[in-house]
């Protein structure tokens, strides 16, 4: 459960994160699985950067776990309301490998390319759980832009919401400074679909880990152009 400063923060900037959210025991636990993953297709030698695994959770419950059986539910629950989330079907694993001394130069938001039949894949909240401690910048830590939740609906109001598609998962917005989530294994991020992200580099010398988990409000699929003008559509935030 989110206190009401969490809250009031998750709504001002988009996004908050959580320490210690996660049981030292569902990380451990999730860790061993990543650790098969990575094992059974490992990274072609030469990855510098970004490497994904996308299993489906049915086959994967100890990262499910991360979400379904902590703290994080309830903290996900205290923004779209009780008993009206959907348990996602997929989990990202995602990994950056160093040396990757990438710096972006700008933001985006999921849900580009669409599917067969128009509809592109937007959610209401991304969940990622830190897998790794991410204690200074530049560790392959991702970056997001505050409060771009907010402009981004205001983009999609003046522009109407089909032009998500021309965009291209990168709206032309004004862009405030970036801020680099930092934080330790078990750590807890709650961020709006609708904030603008980006992969940072990674020049330290581990492997930045992390599992993310895109949440939608049931019955989000046919209001999407709605929840694209009205960021709080999914929500009910006190």
């Amino acid at each position: 459960m989110l206190d009401s400063d969490q809250i009031r923060e998750f709504a001002e900037r988009g996004y908050v994160v959580v320490p210690g959210a996660i049981a030292e025991d569902l990380v451990a636990a999730a860790t061993r699985v990543i650790d098969e993953l990575v094992d059974d297709a490992p990274p072609d030698p030469t990855t510098q950067g970004p490497h994904f695994y996308f299993p489906d959770s049915a086959d994967v419950p100890a990262l499910l776990g991360l979400l379904t059986e902590s703290t994080a539910w309830a903290g996900v629950e205290s923004l779209i309301g009780a008993g009206k989330v959907d348990v996602p079907p997929q989990v990202q694993v995602a990994l950056n490998i160093p040396p990757f001394s990438h710096r972006p130069g700008m933001h985006h938001i999921d849900g580009y390319p669409p599917d067969a039949d128009g509809r592109p894949h937007t959610f209401t909240l991304l969940a990622g759980v830190l897998m790794s401690d991410q204690l200074t910048e530049d560790g392959g830590n991702l970056w997001v832009w505050p409060g771009t939740h907010r402009t981004h609906a205001e983009y999609f109001t003046e522009h109407g919401p089909d032009a998500f598609f021309s965009a291209a998962g990168y709206p032309p917005i004004e862009l405030p400074e970036p801020e680099q989530i930092t934080g330790r294994a078990g750590d807890l991020l709650l961020a709006h679909y609708l904030l603008g992200h980006n992969i940072g580099g990674n020049v330290s010398d581990h492997t930045r880990r992390a599992v993310y988990f895109r949440v939608k409000r049931t019955g989000h699929g046919p209001q999407w152009r709605e929840f694209l003008t009205d960021p709080w559509l999914d929500y009910e935030l006190p």
